[in-house]
């Protein structure tokens, strides 16, 4: 298990034949050598106490095939009821195993017992932590009595796509796939890495959009397919920047004032014929193509968010009923179109050609559309069945790892496989998607409350070990946690510090409301402790730390408040619409906080606020990207139209089935 993301399910292997000869073999252990020549280990030795299993081994004599031999045999046992795991060790190094695409063991279950599946796989230090560790990993299934060759491609063992620096190679059992098989054994033997000449396809494989570049090459190319990109699109900014002075004095009038240009903007940077919002735009001072970029083409949590934007320009009465439905039909219109894969939508397709763009389908944004499809049901019936066919068609259990109890990342429908990561963290944005997956009765309840709160002091690649570390019961399941401080105030981590992490939840979810004890408070510490590291240590004049684009270079990058995330991302731009956020936690803060960049900064424009400006040297990024945007425009609704937005997801059935989970814990106090 890696503290960044626990657990995977790999793709399930039980292949024992290659299509190709063997071009090059490398031996990771045949365990002929005698004891002391190779190191073992147990990894995770950071876990809790309650999380681990015990686990000897030995090196013994075998037979294989009528051969004599040596062979190592790994003895388990899960005591507790718990779920738990624990992993042996072969220590590699700093082994480069780039020249190899498959790794090769044979093994066979113990006359004692054993769990005919376990996990294998290969651990290197991440290259931008390397205090963490990345894991890739294979489940491998029918495991007998009798030896057994597996055969798996590195490809396939997603976590990794740098075969270089491998430190360990392990087999990882856990209590919960061993099943009733709580004590047993296996023979293991000949690890070994092999070259076969037929990788297979990997997680970076690009999907070509051929009808896009078709069109591109048919109009003269990608400079002048911009133009007409620009030309598809419902409108287009007319100025770069407003005069200051022409935006209001009063708050109120000053928020209506930016939720009508960012409606506007969100409005026009649509494709005229299906409606769909493109990703983003990117303005120069000329605002004309080339110098200026149209980002055709779309995320699904963009289309999301996007929905919601229409039923909150609704709210703030910017449009009426019937122009708001005959927009949301459009898109609806589109989304029935539009390639999917077990019910859920590709992370990324192109607004022109309306090709998928990405292999993948990725949990949380599968989530965020199913947000907005339940507001677009709640608040307008002649959509709801239309609406409800797209949210039924996916069942999150597609993305559900049982074993480890939590959501995977996702799904790379060309290896095949799902991520190596899940989301382990509960205060990050999956929370919601989470939570959705429960109120559609795809996966348990048990899920929730299997989430990370903080990880346990023994985790000591953290910002801080949490403190008042306890135990707790809340509906039933039992919790740890402890809480993170800062200057007096209390909190759990998120995994960056970023105000998006936080917040964003929040546009659909009254969490003050419906979890006041837990997540609504580390909402409202989550956006102070924001606000007083950027104004007292780091000395911003504005804050709103959550990740945005760099003014210097326009590269997109991470950005948080690190004391606020178990990992932390370090200090950067400073974004407005991570203020927006925090606008139903400190509202006159983030409101005075906004006032504060338009008038300091060359940030607002003819649709609002832009992405990012460096406090410092007062560059900005000129840059709407439309998924914020949208954050935007839903806070600024929900502040001003008496929580619109939440209101409209609270009265939806999915989430009418998740309040109650949400509403007994206390993350501060002792539960009930």
């Amino acid at each position: 298990m890696v503290w960044l993301a626990a657990g995977s399910i790999g793709a399930e292997r039980e292949t024992d034949s290659l299509p190709r000869p063997i071009l090059k073999r490398l031996v990771l252990d045949d365990f002929e050598a005698p004891p002391g020549v190779r190191s073992y280990g147990i990894l995770d030795e950071t876990l809790p106490e309650r999380a681990r299993g015990r686990l000897d081994w030995s090196r013994q004599a075998c037979r294989r095939s009528g051969a004599a031999g040596h062979c190592m045999h790994l003895r388990y046992a899960f005591e507790s009821a718990r779920p738990a795991q624990v992993s042996f060790r072969i220590d590699l190094g700093d082994l480069d195993a780039s020249a190899y695409d498959h790794v090769e063991l044979w093994i066979k279950g113990d006359a004692e017992g054993f769990s005919p599946a376990l996990k294998i796989g290969f651990r290197r230090p991440k290259p931008d932590q390397p205090r963490l560790m990345q894991d890739g990993t294979a489940v491998i299934t029918g495991i007998g009595d009798g030896w057994k060759r597996i055969v798996v491609p590195l490809n396939t063992m997603a976590g990794i796509s740098d075969w270089k620096h491998l430190r360990s190679f392990f087999v990882a059992l856990e209590s919960r796939r061993a099943g009733s098989a709580r004590r047993g054994g296996y023979l293991i033997d000949d690890v070994v890495l092999l070259k076969v000449g037929g990788p297979g396809p990997t997680i970076v494989d690009e999907v070509m959009p051929r009808r896009k570049l078709a069109w591109q090459a048919s109009v003269g190319g990608a400079e002048e397919a911009q133009r007409l990109a620009k030309q598809r699109l419902a409108g287009w900014p007319k100025r770069l920047l407003v005069d200051r002075s022409d935006l209001p004095r009063d708050d109120r009038e000053f928020l209506e004032r930016v939720a009508r240009d960012t409606w506007r903007g969100l409005a026009e940077l649509t494709d005229r014929e299906n409606g769909l919002p493109i990703d983003h735009v990117r303005l120069s001072v000329s605002l004309e193509p080339p110098d200026s970029r149209v980002g055709d083409y779309t995320n699904v949590t963009t289309v999301g968010l996007h929905l919601a934007a229409v039923v909150s320009a609704y709210e703030l009465g910017f449009v009426s009923e019937s122009d708001a439905i005959a927009r949301l039909a459009r898109v609806l219109d589109t989304l029935e179109g539009l390639e999917t894969h077990h019910g859920f939508f590709f992370n990324y397709y192109d607004t022109t050609s309306l090709e998928r763009t990405s292999n993948f389908l990725s949990f949380v944004d599968s989530s965020w559309l199913t947000a907005g499809l339940m507001v677009v049901r709640s608040t307008f019936p002649p959509l709801a069945a239309r609406a409800s066919k797209l949210i039924d068609a996916g069942d999150y259990r597609f993305f559900y790892d049982e074993v480890a109890q939590q959501m995977s990342h996702g799904y790379y429908v060309n290896v095949p496989t799902r991520s190596e990561y899940h989301y382990g963290l509960l205060y990050t944005e999956p929370r919601l998607g989470s939570l959705i997956a429960i109120g559609k009765g795809d996966v348990p309840e048990e899920h929730w409350f299997t989430l990370v709160r903080a990880y346990p002091p023994e985790a000591d690649w953290q910002t801080q070990r949490p403190r008042g570390w306890r135990t707790y019961r809340v509906r039933g399941h039992e919790i740890e946690s402890g809480t993170y401080e800062w200057r007096g105030e209390r909190y759990i981590p998120s995994w960056g510090g970023s105000m998006f992490e936080a917040l964003m939840p929040t546009l659909v979810l009254d969490e003050r409301r419906y979890a006041a004890k837990s997540l609504g408070r580390n909402d409202r510490v989550h956006a102070s402790v924001q606000k007083r590291w950027a104004t007292e240590q780091a000395g911003y004049p504005v804050w709103g730390l959550s990740p945005a684009a760099n003014p210097a270079d326009g590269s997109y990058g991470e950005h948080g408040v690190k004391i606020l995330g178990a990992l932390g991302y370090g200090a950067g731009a400073v974004a407005p619409y991570a203020a927006a956020l925090a606008l139903g936690e400190l509202p006159e803060e983030a409101t005075a906080d906004l006032r504060e960049l338009a008038a300091r900064y060359d940030v607002y424009g003819d649709y609002g606020f832009y992405d990012s400006v460096d406090p410092r040297s007062g560059k900005v990024a000129y840059l709407y990207l439309a998924l914020d945007q949208s954050m935007v425009l839903i806070s600024v609704a929900n502040l001003l139209k008496d929580h619109c937005v939440q209101k409209r997801f609270a009265a939806d059935p999915i989430a009418q089935r998740v309040l109650p989970i949400i509403g007994e814990e206390d993350f501060f106090g002792v539960g009930p």
